[in-house]
């Protein structure tokens, strides 16, 4: 059982890492394009782009049906059991249904556009706005089909891959358009193209790294129909969860567009976009969960199982609780620094936006993952049904009072009910186990190291891009004293963390460095 932890904790790690290259390299594009857009385009305007994209979202959650999370689950287990030959037949029910409901769904959400536009939004001027962002659709559904299949075969730089190619197109075309004159139009015409083209690079992706090399003697041949059936009965309560969790998400955008100004709706919009360095870490994490729990027989390797839900909360809790509270105490300096001094209400929103990440200590990123590879999609729509009964009154109530700040709170309060019922099920039927007193320790060297930076911040006057690069600096140094003295890691937890890490040549070292700096110091145990 040892040498399978280590080795999955390699894999993951690996994937992870390149997860995280792809994830940090496209989001660091991406945010380099919302500066310019942040900077070209008025409150107001940014505010309207992105209520025209509320509706194609809302249609995508009726694309999927659990579809893609069963390519990744199948495509996973027949590689583990070295059933090569069945693979071919999951890729293509997988792709056809992706496109076909794509298709379907992209026509709907063009006829429906004007009402949306004039009846729901009150904003006749988002017909045309809604009806080209209805074209992501399509092309989202294949690009998630082509990725979902690269995540089951572990392909994680192939992943990255698209991801980056979308966002460089997304950062030349968008900004060239507004330049032109196109403003909000233009900000949509570069979404919808970059989309576009990634879906289209993913697909000779596909084809010439996996689909041209499984190998054709070992070929088992399953009709599409019944490979699709298979996939849909794992799938549809799954994706039934998606489903409400998402259309909660749109609801409280529909409700958000409706009650709140533009210029609120934009700053909102604006602090969402800078939570998304959160996402370098978080979907990395998250995403080779999926994989690495759907590898685990729960009843012939329970300990196993045991282990790496543990070592997968409190490893998680280690990278993201400094990296959230940090972002939290900076969030002023950073907003003014890249975005500039107009977006007033931008760094209050991030701050508030950010807690739930927070909740990572009590396994919140672990837990949907843990479910979902072990297969147990039921109870996962359970919980998601009791999140979206909890949070639609919250939101019917907070959002119209209090605008944004009702949504980010409906947003943190909603889905805890859900999170301590799962964790309660996880330890009854699986004896899974958190270590709380690790991730407390490390919340409190967090919380430590950011009452420092921000007193330091504080006591200075100087421009805004200076107080930022001491906080940043400050937090990280604060935090690398603290932590190890808090026993927030310990020994034990370095030695695990580079042995996970080994192998990546460059970057295990660049890993190293701070692993290497706690490991020196006289107060570590």
């Amino acid at each position: 059982m040892e040498q399978k932890l280590v080795e999955m904790g390699k894999t993951s790690a690996k994937g992870s890492i390149q997860l995280f290259i792809g994830i940090a390299v496209s989001t660091i594009i991406m945010a380099v394009c919302t500066i310019i857009l942040a900077r070209l385009m008025t409150q107001e305007e940014y505010g309207l782009y992105s209520i025209a994209l509320i509706p194609s979202s809302m249609m995508i959650l009726f694309r999927d049906w659990g579809v893609n999370s069963a390519i990744t689950k199948y495509v996973a287990n027949l590689r583990a059991e070295n059933k090569i030959g069945h693979i071919k037949s999951i890729i293509y029910a997988g792709l056809t249904f992706e496109i076909l409901t794509g298709t379907v769904l992209t026509f709907l959400s063009l006829l429906l556009s004007n009402f949306i536009a004039t009846t729901i939004f009150h904003r006749a001027e988002l017909t045309f706005l809604i009806a080209i962002a209805s074209t992501t659709i399509l092309s989202g559904a294949i690009l998630i089909a082509a990725q979902s299949t690269f995540i089951g075969f572990e392909r994680m730089e192939l992943n990255s891959l698209t991801a980056i190619c979308q966002a460089i197109v997304k950062t030349i075309i968008s900004p060239v358009l507004i330049l032109l004159g196109y403003s909000t139009l233009g900000a949509v015409l570069g979404y919808t193209i970059s989309l576009t083209i990634a879906a289209l690079i993913s697909i000779l992706l596909l084809y010439f790294h996996i689909f041209r090399k499984l190998r054709i003697e070992n070929l088992h041949k399953t009709s599409i129909k019944k490979t699709l059936k298979e996939m849909l009965r794992y799938g549809v309560p799954l994706s039934i969860s998606s489903i409400l969790n998402g259309f909660l998400i749109q609801f409280y955008a529909f409700l958000m567009a409706i009650y709140c100004t533009d210029l609120m709706i934009g700053n909102y919009q604006v602090a969402i976009q800078f939570a998304t360095i959160l996402t370098f870490f978080t979907i990395p994490i998250s995403t080779v969960l999926f994989p690495a729990f759907s590898k685990i027989n729960p009843q012939s390797e329970n300990e196993l199982l045991q282990t790496v839900f543990a070592s997968s909360v409190k490893y998680a809790s280690l990278i993201l609780v400094p990296i959230t509270i940090g972002l939290m105490v900076l969030s002023k300096p950073m907003v003014s620094t890249l975005f500039g001094e107009k977006w007033t209400y931008a760094p209050l929103f991030l701050t508030l936006y950010v807690i739930n990440n927070l909740f990572v200590i009590f396994g919140s990123l672990t837990l949907g993952n843990f479910i979902a590879g072990l297969g147990e999609t039921k109870m996962q729509m359970k919980l998601s049904l009791i999140t979206l009964s909890i949070g639609i009154p919250l939101a019917l109530i907070f959002i119209p009072s209090i605008g944004i700040m009702g949504l980010i709170l409906t947003t943190i309060i909603a889905g805890k009910p859900s999170l301590v019922i799962g964790l309660y099920w996880a330890r009854k039927k699986y004896n899974t186990k958190i270590d709380v007193k690790s991730s407390i320790r490390n919340l409190v060297a967090s919380i430590f190291a950011a009452t420092t930076t921000f007193l330091v911040i504080n006591f200075t006057a100087y421009a805004d891009w200076i107080e930022f690069i001491i906080g940043t600096l400050t937090f990280a140094a604060t935090y690398l004293f603290t932590a190890p003295a808090m026993g927030a890691i310990n020994k034990s937890d370095i030695n695990n963390l580079k042995t996970m890490f080994s192998g990546l040549g460059v970057l295990s070292k660049l890993i190293n460095i701070p692993l290497n700096f706690m490991e020196k110091l006289p107060n570590l145990t």
